[in-house]
Parts: C-alpha cells; structure tokens; sequence
C-alpha cells in the first residue's frame, strides 16, 4: 500500500496558498494554479506545512488521500520550479521550428504540422531538433507532450519520430533474405 498521502508538504518561501472549503489555490514566481478537493479528504494549514488526511478509512477516501496530496504537492513545486520536458526529433528531414504561438513540425508528410501553444507553456528550441517544453501545470504539459509526440511517434524498425529525451526505443531486426 502506497503512503504517499502520509507526507507532509512544505510550502517554500514566496508561494502562497489558499484554501476554500472545495479547491484549493496557490501562487509563485512560476504562474498560479488552483483545482478541486475531494469532500473525503481534510486539508490543513499550520506554519507552512501542509497535511492531507481522509475522513474515514475506507479504500475509496484512502485512494483519494493520496490524490489529493499529490495534487497539492504538483501544484506547489510547479509554481516555485516548475517543469520541464525534453523532446527532441529524430529523422532525415524531419525538423521543428518555434513561428510565434505555434510550433511546426516537418516529419515527412507533405504538410508541415501546427500545433497551437496552451497558455501558460512555453517552448526552447535548441536547434532544429531538440526542444524543451515547460510550465507550472504538471498535467498540462504532459498532454502537451504526448499530443506532440502522437503527430509523429517513434517507430521500431529506424527509431524515427518525436520521442522524449530519455525514452528508450526497442529496435527490431528489419526484413531478412
């Protein structure tokens, strides 16, 4: 059984957190964030220490225990440090560029394909291949990245496609005579 709804979160210095009776909300150098709390858990405020408990110890308020604190925990650390994602682009011809909100890729198909930039993410090209993506909003930026990575996912046989920086692709034998 995980514990991870036992630990306590530390709020740095310069985050500020509120909470209201259903959601929560904080705010740092990175952005802001709020989101919903389940009515099974409890959270308390004490000296910049926040704890999360359930109501009753049932499975189901267990699991959302859990939850919860991890939600909280995302939320602080992204709006102090925030996250990032590297991606990089493996191809002969295939290449990416940053055209204001918008990034375009060319992965071989006879369009180059746009994807619009959600609000609070911003992108570092490092060159025509690689780029990191980054942002306060931890689910944010994970669907950013696999809907970037779905335009052109890596495949078996060469590697090619847009994959993230530390993926491992298994490679299969090609054809044999």
């Amino acid at each position: 059984m995980s514990r991870v709804g036992q630990a306590t979160i530390q709020i740095p210095e310069g985050v500020e957190f509120k909470q209201h009776d259903k959601s929560f909300w904080v705010k740092g150098k990175k952005g802001e964030l709020s989101a919903l709390v389940s009515d099974s858990v409890e959270v308390s405020v004490k000296e910049n220490i926040i704890t999360v408990s359930p109501k009753e110890k049932n499975s189901r308020d267990k699991a959302l225990w859990g939850t919860t604190r991890a939600l909280i925990n995302s939320a602080v650390q992204g709006v102090s440090e925030g996250f990032n994602k590297e991606m990089e682009i493996v191809g002969v011809g295939y290449r990416g560029n940053l055209q204001g909100n918008k990034l375009s890729l060319s992965l071989g198909l006879s369009h180059p394909v746009e994807i619009d930039v959600p609000d609070g993410l911003t992108i570092k090209m490092d060159g025509n291949t690689k780029f990191t993506i980054s942002g306060a909003d931890k689910q944010k930026l994970g669907e950013f990245a696999a809907l970037v990575r779905s335009k052109r996912p890596p495949e078996p046989f060469k590697g090619k496609g847009i994959r993230y920086a530390n993926e491992f692709i298994l490679r299969k034998e090609g054809k044999k005579k």
